[in-house]
């Protein structure tokens, strides 16, 4: 693991403190997890996007617009 520095609103880093998961885990593990959250959820995202670029404009269903082209005999 790789030591970094960040800067933390004041008050901010009290209530993080004073937090019982942090309390037992540490500052470090509490932020590698949420860290990786974000980046899992922002990954998530972006392929929730680019999914809906591709199919922006296309019928909802393959089979929309073929309700009318098939015809039961009639007797």
């Amino acid at each position: 693991m790789k030591a970094i520095q960040i800067t933390m609103d004041e008050r901010l880093l009290a209530s993080l403190d004073n937090d019982r998961l942090v309390k037992r885990e540490g500052r470090s593990a509490v932020l590698r997890r949420l860290v990786a959250e974000y980046l899992r959820r922002r990954r998530e995202g972006e392929i929730s996007e680019a999914y809906q670029r591709s199919y922006s404009g296309r019928p909802d269903s393959e089979l929309d617009g073929w309700a009318d082209e098939g015809a039961w005999p009639s007797d």
